[in-house]
């Protein structure tokens, strides 16, 4: 489509969190051979690249975040070699691989962890890490007040009595990144799978590597719900001293042949704080999460369209929007209550209201075709592509999420936008197994999915799957989407319209009345039908101008 330019300034990527994606050894797990038996889906979905959540081998604490070794794939998902075979396969559908990289933290039986328990206090194995003695009269206080993202204290005291942190679970603890070895280390791994083919990395948690060395405790929240959004000076968020790192990474990417990239998870105060990472030598793309963290209102959406493009724009870095991931309920749910809720950076999403699931859907359907039609790039959560809701029932027997335990059980975590995808049947586990094995799957999946899975959608034109299947075939044979430029044109409160040259308009109704569209030489592709030339409320189209 842009050939002169880099593949991911306008590439859709497909997010697969790969221990509900699918089950190739049938045991419940999704694993590195189910994910290779379904690379045709992949290819005929047509995304172009594939970002996979951790496959290192790990205790699993948190789902594989808490890494033991990143030059091992873990047991349950396989092997180096099953990887490097997937790495190739991908590569012949035309498919470039993007494995998860976690460089804030480790597993406490990382083998630089368990040296540093048994070295005691004061010892230079305890530098990788960080590891401070406590407040008050005998230590028993923890070092500051900071707090893990999973509930309760950032700091565990161990035996010997000193603290470490950890800003996830205690499983978790937090690398020194002021540590040369750490630096080394990190730079090594990389270069260990890009020499295995992969073609870049998104970065977990890339905001939260570098901390204050005084460890000062937490500045005061500021109410800035319904105010302008300004950076606060945070102890262990967005530092500016992080970005050295990226840039140093940068130059290991380019080390190798062909256009790898990184794509950094980092949640920032403001725009022009995200564009930081992404200027010429740093880091490629960063994800777009204000544009996931907006209501759905015409006068929010744009605001967050025009402040993200031009901060971007003014450091030569594409946008890269995303409605949903592994870690935030499903956007098909979160458009399902009448109002929207927006929320703020490392706070926890609370939605408002009933759900109304065919309102949420005909929402993502629109949405879908207006993240498709931004210039830049997209990132699709796996069951995206299917309409999944969050699955808001699950047993509070089943539940796995640590936030689910560290919330002393007041939030029921993220295992409901984790649940394994439908492939087939009516009856569970709807083909995420073999079918000559079909084992119960990690989390259960819910009773009706049959009607969602890829085999009752494909073929039916009125399907979430089919929408997503054109829109990415015409994406990819429109040469006025993907990278670029965009006009507003005039429309009424509560509609978006803009226009990409050559020729390409995209019409957004986010109103409660239908809206005549603009004239137009034909109707490419639309979220619903349309009658009589009007788009009904919370539909989408693509016209050719």
């Amino acid at each position: 489509m842009h050939s002169t330019t880099p593949w991911w300034r306008s590439a859709v990527i497909y997010q697969v969190y790969i221990r509900s994606f699918a089950d190739g050894n049938g045991d419940g797990v999704g694993d590195i051979a189910g994910l290779r038996s379904r690379l045709p889906y992949l290819e005929q979905l047509g995304v172009d690249a594939l970002w996979i959540n951790p496959w290192y081998k790990s205790p699993m604490a948190d789902g594989g975040y808490d890494v033991a070794d990143f030059r091992e794939v873990d047991p349950l998902f396989g092997t180096v070699t099953d990887a490097e075979q997937l790495i190739a396969e991908a590569h012949r559908h035309g498919i470039r691989i993007i494995p998860d990289i976690v460089p804030n933290h480790t597993s406490d039986q990382h083998t630089w962890f368990q040296a540093a328990l048994a070295a005691g206090p004061g010892s230079p194995e305890r530098e990788r890490y960080i590891f401070r003695p406590g407040r008050g009269p005998d230590g028993a206080e923890p070092p500051n007040d900071w707090v893990s993202c999973f509930g309760g204290p950032a700091w565990t005291r161990l035996p010997d009595g000193e603290w470490y942190l950890h800003l996830y679970a205690p499983e978790q603890p937090d690398l020194n990144w002021q540590h040369p070895d750490v630096h080394a280390d990190f730079e090594s791994i990389l270069r260990f799978w890009f020499s295995r083919g992969v073609d870049g990395f998104r970065i977990d948690v890339a905001h939260g590597l570098v901390k204050d060395p005084e460890l000062p405790d937490l500045p005061p929240l500021l109410d800035s719900a319904d105010g302008p959004r300004h950076h606060i000076q945070h102890p262990h968020w967005d530092r500016d001293e992080v970005h050295a790192i990226y840039r140093t990474w940068r130059k290991v990417a380019d080390e190798f042949e062909g256009d790898r990239c990184f794509v950094a998870e980092a949640w920032a105060d403001t725009p022009e704080r995200l564009a930081a990472y992404v200027r010429p030598g740093g880091l490629h793309t960063a994800f777009n999460f204000d544009f996931l963290m907006a209501s759905w209102d015409a006068k929010d959406l744009r605001a967050v369209i025009d402040d993200s493009l031009a901060m971007l724009h003014a450091v030569g870095a594409p946008a890269t929007w995303v409605l949903s991931n592994h870690d935030v309920m499903r956007h098909t749910s979160r458009y399902a209550r009448k109002t929207v809720a927006r929320w703020v950076p490392n706070e926890r999403y609370q939605p408002e209201g009933n759900v109304d699931l065919e309102l949420g859907t005909r929402r993502a359907r629109a949405a879908a075709l207006l993240m498709l039609a931004l210039p830049g790039g997209a990132y699709l959560y796996q069951g995206d592509e299917l309409g999944l809701p969050e699955v808001e029932d699950l047993p509070e027997s089943v539940l796995q999420d640590p936030i689910w335990e560290r919330s002393g059980h007041t939030d029921h975590g993220r295992d409901g936008c984790r649940v394994p995808l439908p492939w087939s049947g009516q009856s569970a586990p709807f083909g995420f197994s073999p079918e000559n094995a079909p084992a119960e799957p990690w989390l259960p999946q819910p009773a009706n999915w049959g009607e969602r899975s890829v085999e009752a959608q494909t073929g039916d034109e009125s399907s979430m799957l089919e929408l997503y299947r054109t829109a990415l075939r015409i994406r990819r044979e429109n040469p006025a989407l993907g990278d670029g430029t965009m006009t507003w044109l005039d429309a009424p409160s509560g509609v978006l319209s803009f226009r990409r040259d050559p020729g390409f308009v995209c019409v957004v109704n986010l109103s409660t009345e239908p809206y005549r569209l603009p004239d137009h030489t034909s109707i490419l592709l639309a979220s619903g039908p349309v009658t009589s030339g009007l788009l009904a409320p919370h539909q989408a189209a693509w016209l050719a101008a």
